[in-house]
């Protein structure tokens, strides 16, 4: 199948809904032969006129589309808009807001915003432990609005000092490698240990900033401190690479998407984790095939993500 290299590629080519079809089933079952998501029957029978199959067993939920048992499940927005929101997502660097997105595949802003935030889902980054082939730089950086920003009954009687009130974000960027980030309740050893132990293979070399947890966090590894108040670089020892990371998760959040609620914010960092570690040796076809296959599996209703049912936590 000749697949769409770029953006305009792209727009022609969705616009064919057997091509989506297909597309979806390349991507699904790479092998060719699709199987029934409910009882794995693979000799099931093609619906032409409905474009669906039909498993040849007797069950519950018989028929079924390419959307079935993916993240793109119950939703009647036709397959081409899918794709096309799943293209722009993987590929804007700077991300794509609701508004931007609903007027672009003509949806209502609201269905673009639960779009995303689907997408966003697959977009999770998972993996092996960071510290294999270079040194780990671990930063932890602060998500809020600005103090100029603030009605005066939010502000610290005493000021708006550090990151007080503002989410925290924990990074850690291995040099040549991958990063991986997501959000801690505070900066104290309970809450930074796991997640640092959890994605930094033990005995690595880590390097990060003078605060006073990381020595007690950092006591299975080779540690370095690069202290910001004398410099911040001496020779290899440096968060350089952790900080450009931050620059551009902050550029997405203030230019883009401008106002995000902090119970969505782990959402919003796994889609700029997904594009920094897919930026390289992928180009924009290679970025949104990687984001369709990994669709399958994985589910989230509105209920979840406006609170009235609890979702599962990424970091």
């Amino acid at each position: 199948m000749d697949a769409p290299k770029s953006l305009q590629d792209a727009i022609l080519f969705f616009a064919d809904p057997d091509k989506c079809i297909a597309y979806m089933v390349a991507q699904r079952w790479p092998d060719g032969i699709v199987t029934c998501p409910t009882c794995g029957r693979n000799d099931v029978a093609w619906l032409a006129k409905q474009k669906k199959w039909q498993c040849k067993s007797a069950h519950a939920k018989r028929q079924f589309s390419a959307k079935v048992g993916t993240i793109f499940e119950d939703s009647p927005i036709p397959l081409d808009k899918w794709l096309m929101a799943g293209w722009m997502l993987a590929n804007c660097k700077n991300g794509i807001s609701s508004y931007e997105l609903a007027k672009d595949i003509r949806v209502c802003q609201k269905s673009a915003w639960f779009m995303l935030h689907r997408l966003r889902v697959a977009m999770v980054e998972t993996g092996g432990k960071l510290g294999g082939s270079g040194p780990v730089e671990i930063d932890e950086t602060f998500i809020g609005g600005k103090l100029k920003n603030m009605h005066k009954s939010k502000r610290k009687p005493m000021g708006y000092q550090g990151g007080s009130g503002k989410a925290i974000v924990l990074g850690m960027l291995e040099r040549g490698g991958k990063v991986r980030a997501g959000l801690i309740e505070d900066r104290s050893k309970g809450s930074m240990q796991p997640p640092i132990h959890a994605n930094v293979e033990a005995g690595s070399h880590v390097i990060t900033d003078e605060h006073t947890t990381y020595p007690f966090v950092a006591k299975p590894y080779f540690h370095e401190v690069i202290n910001h108040v004398e410099g911040y670089v001496r020779e290899h020892v440096h968060t350089n690479g952790i900080e450009n990371f931050w620059s551009l998760l902050k550029r997405g959040l203030g230019g883009t998407y401008i106002s995000v609620e902090p119970v969505h914010l782990e959402a919003y960092v796994s889609e700029q984790v997904y594009r920094y570690n897919n930026r390289k040796d992928m180009n924009d076809a290679g970025r949104f095939s990687k984001l369709l296959s990994q669709v399958v599996g994985k589910r989230l209703t509105y209920a979840e993500l406006t609170g009235k049912e609890a979702g599962t936590p990424v970091f």
